[in-house]
Formats: structure tokens, C-alpha cells, sequence
């Protein structure tokens, strides 16, 4: 008889248990297989290698990689080779070019995934109608988000009979309408009360697509807390689970849920570590509930956040299933695909300028379903402004349809493979996840490890390298911190008022994951901007002291622009000036308390010095000059506060300019 393995060459526990096979034995004891690329941990559900050979380049010589280094080096000149090669959060090389893959793909999804739906009206009979409208308009799914949940924004739907009752009302819930939660402490009952609604509807419930979103250690790591400790949670899961199956729901019931890392920055082999392991202690509660493996594995599905890094959200997805094969076949089971549910992801979104959040999502929608998710939930564009309207939702719905029935994204099963930067990519982040997910196994397993602290420590550490990433803009954020738009007209949202957060008392306490967006802290300080110009008829301001011409200085004019107003720091920009003392006028007449130099090295060393004094001679009380030239000291003994230039933490400059100015949030 299957069993799961305590250890997952871990540590804790012993290596083995009745019923493993020698290839489990080899899987527990060894990290992730070292022997070629991807196919080293390729599962029997694997499709054969593809060796057709289409020789449209046969006229002409064989290019080796050697032939194309050869290439590099010459523009390179001096630079080491190394500065073509990126890395990730996870400190995986990306580099600029990959031999051909295996192209052996991994099995996922038949046929077109489900286009969920968000369900997130506090109002039951307002949700009922715009359920029904999306259903009508394209929808293959639904999830309802309960008030309380994550990314449930402050609304959501209550958690009683009556309002799912309400919202669901018309709805034919054995039309093959897939129904997904995302479920609160408060509205923990909600998935119990639709099994009751199934019964009391005279419905077969085998008939119905439910995913059951139950997932105690994701709450546990949103929360930050428990009055039960893992133990004593698995025994009230498992025997929900057990219920729910006996009732005769196909399931899957159980999520392994990623989102919660992702929000709280983490990377994705930290994501796809925290979804195996918590998957591990479901697998193991149902085990010991007395559900069979076979049985088991099979009421656990995963859900991943996608987002717009396109090659490593579709690596994300491909691994998952390798991952999970894995472990399956540790226990002794033929690996079957998982069931593999996204949502677009929240750090990602911005308030500002977000219509850009439609570029985003569709990138992370695409990559989500080229990676072979069963299902993507969308968030609509003005989810981080409030309640999204109608007209957002049917965006995020449009996008999935297009690459469903126009692009036909789902046609091909698993396009990527034979891609071999996918499959490097695939094939790293499984090996690197699989060693974090052993030091979760080694812990005591996920729940111990968040009640340690473990899981939130590590994924500090990351969340504090993305959000010094995102300061310096070495991760940018369109329309935010790059190319920010002063001027941009207001995003219409319902008027709806968000809810306050309810804080629980619980007994047990640990650090809870966070929820970020990643473009907060320069919205903060777009805010303060705004604050300003309701209450003073004007936004702070800066003063672009142009020296030469237009050749000279527009370069940095516009970096200076960008700059400063990601910050809201509005720039005052010209033409030039004939003379210093025209300068010094435009300046005078412009409002503006600081200034910054801008034009070429050359242009400065002639002219930055006597502009620097003539600004700071009349009132500048901060003088930034764009650029890092090599002689300094001059400029800063002439009135230079600061210097500005790519690579620089642009957010603790923009945050000491509204201090200078007094307008800091």
C-alpha cells in the first residue's frame, strides 16, 4: 500500500515507510537529478521527444556557439562576458542564448483552461447579476471572493446560506460552470453551505466543478496566527475533505497556494516551495485520515500568481507539475497532472497610470496558460484604485477570451518545450525549489516552518532586494517610476467603500506574510503631491536649468523629468537659455524652490560651476545636477547637493526632496 514518506530527505523522520518502491528510496534520498537537463526528472506522463528535423537553413554553414561568442567578444571589447547574463531573485543565471531544448513536453491541460471570473460585490444580488453577466459574456467559471479573503481589497461577499444562496441564483452549478472560493476565517463555512445549496437543489453533486479552496496553511501564513497549532488543524481538514467526498463532489478540494508568497515578494522558487510542501502536509493528512494516496493526491490542486515576467511565470508552471510528479512518485504513485489554478498578480498592479496593468496582465495571462494552468482568474485593471466597474471586469474577461478564440494560446499542449531557455529555467527552478522545500520538510513541515518563522524570515530577505530593486529602478514600473504622467485623467471605480480589515485574536502568534504592491512607496509620494495641489493651487515643483543646446542638454533633460516626477515633483523644462542671467529669470518666475542642472560633461565642466552659484545666489534651496562627472568637489563647494543618474536609489532622493519641501506623506 502507498504510503507518504515522512522524510523527504529531510531530516525529520525516518528515510522510508512500508510500501516505497527502490526508485522512492533513490527520489527521498537525493536532491533534484543531476543527470542531463530537464529530462532527468521527466515523468512516465511525459509525451516523447520530438526528433522531426526541418532543414530550412541547409544551404548554408553550420553557426556554432563558439562562431557567435567570437561575435560577442569583439562588441564586448574589454567588458567580461559575464555582463550579458542577468540573474533572478533565486540567483538563477539567465543568459543571453540557449542551445535548442529536449522538446519533451510536459502533459498539462486538454483543451482551453477556465476563464474565472471575480465575485466580489458586497452587495449578494449585485454580485448575482454581474455573475451572470460575465457567464453570459464569455465566463467559463466563477470564484467567489469572500469578504475578509486575500485579495479580497476590503470587499467580497458575506459568508452565510442566505447571500451564497442569493449570489448564486440562476446560476446552473451542473452546467459545468467551475465554482472557486477564496475564503476568510469569518467565511470559512461558505464552501460547507454550497454543498448543503447542491443537496437542497436536488443536484448531483458529481456533477459539479467545484474547487474547494480550502487552505488552513495559507491562512495561517496571511494571518500570522492560529488558536491551533498544524497538528490539531489537519485532523478538522482531512475530515472536511472527507466529507465533502463523501457527498460525492469530484474535487480537487484542497489549494496549495502560492499567491500568499508572491504577495509578500517572494521569488518564485520560494512560491513553488511553499505550494509543494503545504501539498506534502495535505497529502500527509489525508493519509492519515485514512483517504487513500491515489484518492488524495487528487483532492489537492495548486494555485500560482502569474505576472509579467513571461519566461519565468511559464517555467513556474511547468515546474509545479514536475515538482508534484515528484513527490508522487516518492509515494509510490504513476504521477498524473495536477490541476493547476493562476491569478494574475497583485504586486504587480498600480494605481497610477493603470491602464498599463492591461500589458501586464495579459503578459502574465498568456504565460499562464502557455505554462498549462487548468484555469486564470484576471484581475481587472483598476483593482488596486477600488471596486472594479463593469467595464474593467470585461477587459479582464476580453483578454483571456482573445488568446483563447483568437490566438488560439490553447491549441498546442506545452508550446514552450524544446525552448531551451524554458527548459533551463524549468529545470533550475526545480532543483533550486526542491532544496527549499527539503529545509521546509527538515523544519517539521509547512506549518511548523511558519510557526518558526522560517518561511517569513526567507522571503524578507527577497521582499527587501525587490523593493531596493524597484527604488533604484532597476525593476521599473511603467508609469509609476518610468514615465509617470502628471497629467493623467482619474480611473473610474464603483462607489463602494472598501471595509475596514478585521484583526482576529488568536492564540498562537507568528509573523505574518505581508501583502505588497510593489509601486506603494513612489505612490505615496504621488499622493503627497496631490495633497498639495488640492490645497495650494500647485504641486511641488523643480526648476531644469538647461545649459547649451538643445543637443547638449535634452537627454538628461528628460531623464531629470522622468525622475523626478515619479515622484510627483512636477519638472519645469525650456528650450535653453541664451545667458545665465535668462536662466536665472526663468527660475525666479518659475516658482520652484529647487533646481537641477541639466546637460553633457563637456557643457558642464565649461559652464555647471557659475550656474550652480548663480542658482544658489538666488534662493535655490536644493541644487541637483544630472549626471556623475568625474571632478565634483568643484560643483559641490558652487551650491551641488546631490547628483542624479541611473542606479541611484531615485526613491530616497524623491523622499528627502518632499522633505526638503515639506510636503513628505
Amino acid at each position: 500500500m502507498e504510503k507518504v514518506p515522512a522524510c523527504l530527505d529531510s531530516g525529520f523522520g525516518p528515510s522510508g515507510r512500508p510500501g516505497m518502491t527502490t526508485e522512492a528510496r533513490f527520489l527521498l534520498g537525493r536532491s533534484w537529478p543531476d543527470e542531463g537537463r530537464i529530462g532527468a526528472a521527466v515523468p512516465p506522463w511525459h509525451f516523447e521527444a520530438m526528433t522531426d528535423q526541418l532543414p530550412l537553413a541547409a544551404e548554408f554553414p553550420p553557426a556554432t556557439r563558439e562562431d557567435w561568442l567570437k561575435l560577442v567578444r569583439a562588441a564586448l571589447k574589454d567588458r567580461p562576458f559575464e555582463r550579458l547574463i542577468a540573474k533572478t531573485y533565486d540567483g538563477i543565471p539567465i543568459e543571453p542564448l540557449y542551445p535548442r531544448g529536449s522538446a519533451r513536453p510536459v502533459a498539462t491541460r486538454s483543451g482551453p483552461w477556465a476563464v474565472q471570473a471575480r465575485v466580489d460585490h458586497p452587495d449578494p444580488a449585485v454580485a448575482n447579476a454581474e455573475a451572470l453577466h460575465e457567464l453570459e459574456n464569455g465566463a467559463t467559471g466563477l470564484t467567489l471572493i469572500c469578504a475578509g479573503s486575500l485579495n479580497a481589497n476590503g470587499y467580497g461577499i458575506g459568508g452565510s446560506a442566505d447571500t451564497l444562496r442569493r449570489v448564486l441564483e440562476d446560476i446552473h452549478l451542473d452546467a459545468g460552470v467551475t465554482i472557486d472560493f477564496n475564503v476568510s476565517p469569518e467565511t470559512r463555512d461558505i464552501v460547507r453551505h454550497f454543498a448543503a445549496l447542491v443537496k437542497t437543489l436536488g443536484i448531483d453533486a458529481s456533477s459539479v466543478s467545484m474547487l474547494g479552496s480550502i487552505n488552513p496553511l495559507g491562512g495561517m501564513a496571511a494571518a500570522g496566527g492560529t488558536d491551533q497549532r498544524w497538528g490539531e488543524l489537519a485532523r478538522t481538514f482531512s475530515g472536511f475533505i472527507g466529507e465533502l467526498a463523501g457527498q460525492g463532489f469530484r474535487g480537487p478540494f484542497a489549494a496549495a497556494d502560492g499567491r500568499i508568497v508572491h504577495n509578500a515578494g517572494g521569488s518564485e522558487a520560494q512560491e513553488l516551495a511553499f505550494v509543494i510542501a503545504s501539498a506534502v502536509a495535505y497529502l500527509r493528512a489525508l493519509d492519515a485520515h485514512g483517504i487513500p494516496l491515489d484518492a488524495a493526491r487528487g483532492m489537492i490542486y495548486f494555485r500560482l500568481a502569474a505576472d509579467a515576467d513571461q519566461f519565468l511565470t511559464i517555467a513556474k508552471f511547468r515546474a509545479v507539475r514536475l515538482l508534484w510528479a515528484r513527490v508522487e512518485a516518492a509515494c509510490g504513485l504513476q504521477p498524473k497532472p495536477a490541476y493547476v489554478s493562476a491569478e494574475t498578480a497583485w504586486r504587480m498592479m498600480t494605481k497610477r497610470d493603470p491602464y498599463v496593468n492591461l500589458l501586464r496582465t495579459t503578459i502574465a495571462t498568456f504565460s499562464a496558460g502557455v505554462g498549462g494552468a487548468d484555469a486564470v482568474l484576471v484581475l481587472p485593471f483598476t483593482a488596486a484604485l477600488g471596486l472594479p466597474d463593469r467595464f474593467a471586469r470585461r477587459i479582464a474577461r476580453n483578454i483571456q477570451l482573445l488568446l483563447l478564440e483568437e490566438s488560439n494560446v490553447a491549441k498546442v499542449g506545452d508550446p514552450t518545450a524544446g525552448s531551451g531557455a524554458i527548459e533551463d529555467l524549468t529545470e533550475k527552478l526545480c532543483r533550486t525549489a526542491w532544496t527549499q522545500f527539503q529545509e521546509i520538510d527538515a523544519s517539521g513541515g509547512a506549518g511548523a516552518a511558519l510557526e518558526a518563522g522560517i518561511i517569513q524570515q526567507r522571503i524578507a530577505v527577497v521582499r527587501a532586494d525587490r523593493e531596493a530593486a524597484a527604488a533604484q529602478r532597476k525593476d521599473s514600473l511603467t508609469g509609476t517610476s518610468d514615465f509617470p504622467n502628471l497629467a493623467e485623467t482619474p480611473v473610474a471605480v464603483l462607489d463602494v467603500p472598501p471595509a475596514a480589515a478585521k484583526t482576529q485574536s488568536v492564540s498562537i502568534t507568528f509573523p505574518a506574510l505581508p501583502r505588497i504592491r510593489l509601486a506603494e512607496p513612489f505612490e505615496r509620494l504621488r499622493d503627497a503631491s496631490d495633497k498639495a495641489l488640492a490645497s495650494s493651487g500647485a504641486r511641488p515643483k523643480i526648476f531644469l536649468a538647461n545649459l547649451g543646446t538643445a543637443a547638449d542638454f535634452t537627454a538628461r533633460a528628460t531623464f531629470t523629468k522622468n525622475f523626478f516626477e515619479a515622484g510627483g515633483i512636477e519638472a519645469i523644462s525650456s528650450d535653453g537659455f541664451k545667458s545665465h542671467e535668462e536662466m536665472i529669470a526663468a527660475y525666479k518666475s518659475s516658482g520652484a524652490r529647487l533646481a537641477c542642472l541639466c546637460s553633457s560633461d563637456a557643457v558642464y565642466e565649461r559652464e555647471a560651476v557659475d550656474a550652480a552659484r548663480a542658482l544658489k545666489a538666488a534662493g535655490a534651496t536644493h541644487i541637483y545636477l544630472a549626471g556623475r562627472p568625474k571632478e565634483q568637489d568643484a560643483l559641490k563647494a558652487a551650491g551641488v547637493g546631490s547628483f542624479i543618474f541611473a542606479g541611484g536609489n531615485v526613491f530616497a532622493v524623491l523622499t528627502e526632496a518632499h522633505r526638503v519641501l515639506g510636503t513628505a506623506p
